[in-house]
């Protein structure tokens, strides 16, 4: 049985939860495999997967069907789908309608950008069954358009705002708080003050739990390398050899062989040539 939304509260003050974002179902078995808390279908997909500049293009119609492949590779991790830029802030209902397909994709919570201003849409989309996990600090959705890629809560009153906001979406009911590019003083306070767990990203040791992009993890992702994520391995230089090597290997004839190939019975083979002399 997959994890349940009470069995990350849980964990509050107990573990230190695991978070992977993971757009595919081959990623998602993996990291399901290893024993994750958690599988983040983030908008980010847009950046790593198909390659725009940044998440402001993704559709709903994408996320559903990144939720939809990662679902399927997952058997004990809970599934958490990002709700893309402009799915959520027109008004409530689309923000239920756009949830209610994410969980038709095979969601088990979303997540939304934002947070005092978007506490009544997180509640209304709570009201009606659906977990929601919350983003503040930098949302890249929208600071990006703003301030660019700067660290948040850097100062007294940022922070206080931050916290502020955090109260907030807690009280709105979300289950947990993603706390991305927090000062880590700002996020030990904050995780210190709420009762849900915070995850961070980039935000420090003292978050409940943390999460990484998995393309990150590997080293797979060469066009932004984050300070903060640390890379387990690097694969795309490895993936580089290998197709180079299988390159070489076709144009000098080594691969296919022997081994590689499929062989007809003699005797049908002997029936072949006479046939076509």
């Amino acid at each position: 049985m997959p994890k349940s939304v009470r069995d990350i509260l849980s964990m509050k003050n107990s573990r230190k939860i695991t978070v992977i974002t993971a757009y595919d179902y081959t990623t998602s078995q993996l990291c399901d495999k290893a024993g994750v808390d958690m599988l983040l279908v983030g908008d980010s997909a847009g950046m790593v997967m198909l390659g725009y500049d940044n998440t402001i293009p993704v559709t709903m119609d994408q996320m559903c069907l990144f939720t939809e492949a990662v679902a399927r590779g997952r058997q004990n991790a809970l599934v958490v789908a990002d709700m893309p830029f402009m799915s959520y802030q027109s008004s409530k209902s689309q923000a239920i309608e756009n949830a209610g397909r994410l969980v038709k994709s095979g969601a088990d919570a979303v997540k939304l950008e934002g947070g005092v201003e978007i506490k009544d849409t997180v509640h209304a989309i709570v009201e009606i069954g659906i977990p929601v996990m919350g983003h503040i600090g930098f949302q890249p959705q929208t600071t990006t358009l703003q301030e660019g890629y700067k660290v948040q809560a850097k100062t007294r009153d940022a922070a206080v705002k931050l916290l502020d906001s955090a109260k907030a979406l807690e009280k709105a009911g979300v289950f947990s708080i993603a706390l991305e590019m927090v000062t880590r003083e700002t996020s030990k306070i904050i995780s210190g003050t709420i009762s849900i767990p915070t995850i961070g990203i980039g935000s420090g040791p003292d978050c409940d739990g943390q999460v990484l992009v998995v393309h990150d993890v590997l080293g797979m992702y060469e066009k932004i390398k984050p300070k903060f994520a640390k890379r387990y391995l690097e694969l795309s230089s490895e993936i580089v050899k290998a197709v180079e090597s299988y390159k070489g290997d076709v144009v000098s004839g080594k691969f296919p062989g022997p081994e590689h190939s499929f062989s007809m019975d003699k005797l049908e083979l002997e029936k072949l040539e006479k046939e076509i002399g």
